[in-house]
């Protein structure tokens, strides 16, 4: 099957987005992975002084694991899909906490940041080049600024691809069918197989001039589906922990 890319993948998220966070929150540990991630950012005092950027915060979930990591510090995201985001508006947020309808591109031309940390959940297998937007998120990052990339990567193992394709045809991609987005669902099971395993998402960030890159699983079912991916801008990785 053809993989959906950037605005037409924007669209289908558009018309997911009413019954995504129902379907979502019958995955076990959903939210408290994402909280997980955002917590491995370990900002310091509580991210008092910091401004992060949700890069692809969808309907809100990671905005929601950012403010409980850092409750103190200020988070703009931003995702492509207008409707992810239009749900994202709905939800209740604390006045330090914006929402943008950009691309990671297009945060690039706002002139804003540098920012202390970047997250980005989900992203990365969906963009076209996922080299480009690490650059541009290198390139939004201040010295020794954090980055945590939650991705669906799988470990390497084939016990790992086995179970991702099982509860994929099991129950994902059936999920989907109910609420008429069985292409978007397709996509979510296609683009964990072809994308990176870990050891090859942690040379690309590497490859991006990225340091202190390491990864992590998450608990439950997914791990060895789900990794948080951690790094820093560049080798001044005391400049955010002298704050």
């Amino acid at each position: 099957m053809t993989l959906l890319r950037d605005h037409d993948l924007a669209r289908a998220f558009d018309h997911a987005s009413p019954t995504y966070d129902l379907l979502t929150s019958f995955n076990p540990g959903y939210r408290t992975d994402l909280l997980r991630s955002a917590r491995r950012l370990r900002l310091p005092l509580a991210g008092a002084g910091l401004h992060i950027l949700d890069l692809g915060c969808g309907t809100g979930a990671s905005t929601r694991a950012l403010l409980r990591a850092a409750p103190r510090a200020r988070i703009t995201a931003v995702d492509a899909s207008a409707g992810m985001l239009r749900c994202a508006l709905a939800k209740p947020w604390p006045a330090r906490v914006r929402f943008r309808h950009l691309t990671a591109e297009e945060v690039a031309t706002t002139g804003e940041g540098p920012y202390d940390a970047v997250f980005a959940s989900y992203l990365f297998r969906n963009v076209t080049d996922p080299d480009g937007v690490l650059k541009t998120v290198r390139s939004l990052l201040g010295p020794g600024g954090r980055l945590a990339v939650h991705e669906y990567s799988l470990s390497g193992s084939a016990a790992h691809r086995a179970l991702w394709t099982a509860v994929c045809q099991g129950v994902i991609i059936p999920a989907g069918a109910l609420s008429g987005d069985r292409a978007l669902y397709r996509h979510l099971w296609r683009s964990v197989l072809d994308f990176d395993t870990v050891p090859a998402f942690t040379a690309r960030l590497i490859d991006a001039g990225f340091t202190g890159v390491r990864a992590a699983p998450v608990a439950g079912w997914q791990t060895g589906i789900v990794h948080t991916f951690l790094a820093r801008n560049d080798s001044a990785a005391a400049a955010l922990d002298a704050r």
